[in-house]
């Protein structure tokens, strides 16, 4: 039902009957990013910062929750910044779409209309990361663009990478796709600025956040909440489309909920029967999931917000790598106009 095979965890003789697919992937990668570094094949420069949050890892890592610290912190520091998505999962016909908090998310995806709605910024989505960057810049003046994945979309120059993987499941079984979950080989990580953890403690890097919990708010009436601890030693349904369901069934369960539990796949598209049940028990789901399911939900439907909660290691280090950057950028402009 994730839609994430087995066997990209831990090496099975599947994996390893598809490794020759996977050095065939993994020679395209590597050909491709040294015709962009040749200059063979060109990159745009945006008039403005961009950074990225991205993964290697295929499927949600959790970028989006550092995505919207990020958007906060820059705010904080008296920046203009917009979002810049792929809009996965999105049906629209033509793009760039301007995203807003009651934007469609079959048109233009989930997650695009989260950040809308969460981030307090412009959002843009679009498959074409330039023309995305360049529309925030030129119809509303963003000073730095942020870029919700992308860590491939290497036409798009970018000032500032930070890889964010899932502490629980690493990076698979270490093979890239179609043998592994990679999309580039764990070697592609000693090139970024930061990697960051999302869950806990990894081996890979000293960094990480968590996700904290502790209300939820009902889809159909944004201005009515109650604490997760109402649910407690009652039975109710979870529903996750994310990239790692077990993490937010695992959360729900610390309260003492009886987790009735539906995985999805990521960026899931919801019909009526996949959220609606005839026990009348409550239905908790994901900020994510809860924006695709306004439409068929009832008063038993509630979203979990999710805070991000970054350690002061990490929250000093990408602080440090953020200002680094911007100034970095703003001594190269003022050189280039003397």
């Amino acid at each position: 039902m994730t839609g994430f095979p087995e066997f990209w965890l831990h090496n099975t003789s599947r994996s390893l009957l598809l490794l020759p697919a996977s050095w065939v992937y993994r020679v395209a990668m590597a050909s491709r990013r040294l015709g962009y570094r040749c200059g063979i094949l060109r990159r745009e420069r945006i008039a403005v910062p961009v950074l990225v949050i991205g993964n290697i890892f295929v499927g949600g890592t959790g970028k989006t929750p550092l995505v919207l610290w990020l958007v906060r912190y820059l705010r904080s520091m008296g920046r203009r910044p917009g979002v810049i998505t792929r809009g996965y999962g999105g049906q629209a016909k033509e793009w760039p779409q301007v995203v807003n908090a009651d934007s469609d998310p079959y048109e233009v995806g989930d997650e695009p209309v989260l950040l809308a709605q969460r981030g307090g910024c412009p959002v843009v989505a679009s498959p074409d990361r330039v023309q995305a960057a360049q529309a925030l810049v030129d119809t509303y003046g963003c000073d730095v663009v942020v870029s919700d994945d992308g860590l491939q979309h290497y036409r798009l120059h970018r000032d500032l990478e930070v890889v964010v993987i899932d502490a629980a499941r690493g990076l698979g079984n270490g093979n890239c796709l179609p043998a592994g979950p990679l999309r580039e080989p764990r070697s592609r990580l000693r090139q970024v600025d930061l990697l960051v953890a999302n869950g806990g403690p990894s081996w890979l890097t000293p960094y990480y956040f968590t996700l904290r919990v502790n209300r939820a708010v009902s889809v159909t009436d944004s201005e009515r909440w109650v604490n997760l601890k109402e649910f407690a030693g009652e039975p109710a349904h979870a529903i996750a489309g994310i990239g790692n369901p077990d993490r937010f069934f695992a959360a729900l369960g610390r309260f003492g909920i009886d987790v009735i539990r539906h995985p999805f796949a990521d960026h899931y598209p919801f019909s009526h029967k996949d959220v609606n049940f005839d026990d009348g028990f409550p239905v908790l789901m994901t900020e994510k999931d809860a924006v695709k399911c306004k439409a068929c939900a009832g008063d038993r439907h509630w979203a979990v917000p999710a805070e991000t909660v970054l350690t002061a290691e990490t929250e000093r280090a990408l602080k440090a790598r953020v200002r680094s950057t911007l100034e970095r950028f703003a001594k190269a402009e003022k050189k280039q106009k003397q």
